[in-house]
């Protein structure tokens, strides 16, 4: 089935005003995932001035990720207070989470707020830091895990909406979380919702087509403010298009690591000294597209693709290593059984955002960095399960006899 873009007749700010007075006369339990970044102002701002209209209350998300830019904490403390009068509850959440480390293989994961080592900042005296304060949590949870698990306890087994200021201009990925038809929508003619997997939840993407000048024209236009460290990246030279704000090391948002360097120095400093790889990443990330094959993909002379990923798995630390490979053995197990022996070296528009498989699309998720292999189209593996799910791969990578030989 073809998917493609329906023009509607009003704008997407009135479009957006509807889809959020709908949320909050439906639902008795609304809360906005809220980052600090642009996107999720706007949707918070349009929230609060709905519920002030109407009379409702909602609550807020913010997940603080302890290395994060003091203007976007500033920022977070601010728009708590400008809504204070309709805000229900803010949860704003300083627990152990563990996401990806991009800068490094030797430590590809990274958790925020780990105990028994010197933060880079302290958290808010009135910030959720006691594991028991959700039933649900468990310690170290992936950030993936943790906003699913979060969703079904907000709604209490009720009806409930949560907000969440994806946009579907943003990425191919993101689009299709809007546009999928395998999703359960509220209703057909209601693309910008999704069943959460519990079944008590409903995701709302009230900003889904909106474009990255409508969020700026909106905050001209509006007055309202915005997160000053949009205007000190304007400063620094960063595109439009590369300006976010959410976890600091991921594949993508590595590239930004250079400003703390600029902007704030003290607070770099204490990045490097807390986080593997961070100084390398701030010198190579932004600037050299080979070194992390990011855009620009180059592999040594003499070797092909297939080799040069084989190569680059050999050189890792054995449990990294380990990992990738049964990532790949899967991947390439799946072709095997749709009749391709082997994957192709290459093929046309196969590093994309869209999934083509290849050798060379291989290569790119290994010298990315991406511990969960998401260009491959896998998801993050709850942390509970990851050990059982090692011993189960190395039965049945020696059962296909794909990656044999690498541990």
């Amino acid at each position: 089935m073809s998917i493609y873009k329906l023009l509607l007749e009003q704008s997407v700010l009135e479009a957006s005003t509807e889809r959020i007075t709908w949320t909050l006369n439906n639902f008795e339990r609304v809360c906005v995932s809220f980052s600090g970044g642009k996107d999720s102002t706007v949707m918070l701002h349009l929230t609060g001035v709905l519920a002030r209209k109407y009379h409702k209350k909602f609550s807020v998300l913010f997940i603080d990720w302890e290395a994060q830019f003091s203007s976007t904490i500033d920022h977070c403390e601010k728009m708590r207070v400008e809504y204070a009068d309709v805000i229900e509850t803010f949860y704003w959440v300083a627990l152990p989470l563990t996401t990806p480390n991009a800068l490094t293989q030797f430590t590809p994961e990274w958790r925020c707020w780990e105990s028994g080592t010197p933060w880079v900042r302290q958290p808010p005296e009135d910030a959720i830091t006691d594991p028991a304060f959700f039933s649900f949590y468990q310690q170290g949870m992936s950030f993936e895990q943790f906003v699913r698990d979060f969703a079904e306890w907000f709604s209490n087994k009720r009806p409930a909406a949560v907000t969440i200021g994806i946009r579907a201009d943003e990425s191919y990925t993101r689009f299709l979380t809007v546009a999928s038809q395998r999703k359960q929508r509220f209703a057909d003619d209601m693309p910008w919702t999704s069943m959460a997997p519990r079944g008590h939840t409903w995701y709302i993407y009230p900003l889904y087509d909106w474009k990255t000048a409508d969020i700026w024209t909106w905050f001209s236009r509006s007055g309202l403010g915005f997160n000053p460290l949009y205007n000190m990246m304007y400063q620094a030279g960063v595109p439009l298009r590369y300006m976010r704000i959410c976890e600091p090391f991921g594949p993508e948002q590595r590239q930004g690591l250079w400003l703390y360097h600029v902007l704030e120095p003290e607070r770099w400093a204490t990045m490097c000294a807390r986080v593997s790889g961070a100084h390398c990443g701030g010198i190579y990330a932004g600037h050299d597209n080979h070194f992390y094959g990011h855009r620009k993909l180059v592999k040594p002379d003499g070797y092909s693709w297939k080799s040069y990923a084989l190569f680059l798995l050999e050189t890792m630390p054995p449990q990294t290593a380990t990992h990738y490979s049964n990532k790949i053995a899967v991947y390439l197990r799946w072709y095997q059984k749709q009749g391709m022996e082997d994957i192709p070296d290459t093929q046309e528009s196969d590093t994309g955002s869209k999934d083509i498989p290849s050798w060379r699309r291989i290569c790119k998720v290994l010298l990315n960095n991406d511990y969960w292999c998401r260009m491959l189209s896998f998801s993050p593996t709850k942390s509970q399960h990851y050990q059982r799910y090692n011993q189960r791969m190395a039965k049945k990578r020696q059962e296909w006899g794909i990656l044999c030989n690498n541990k």
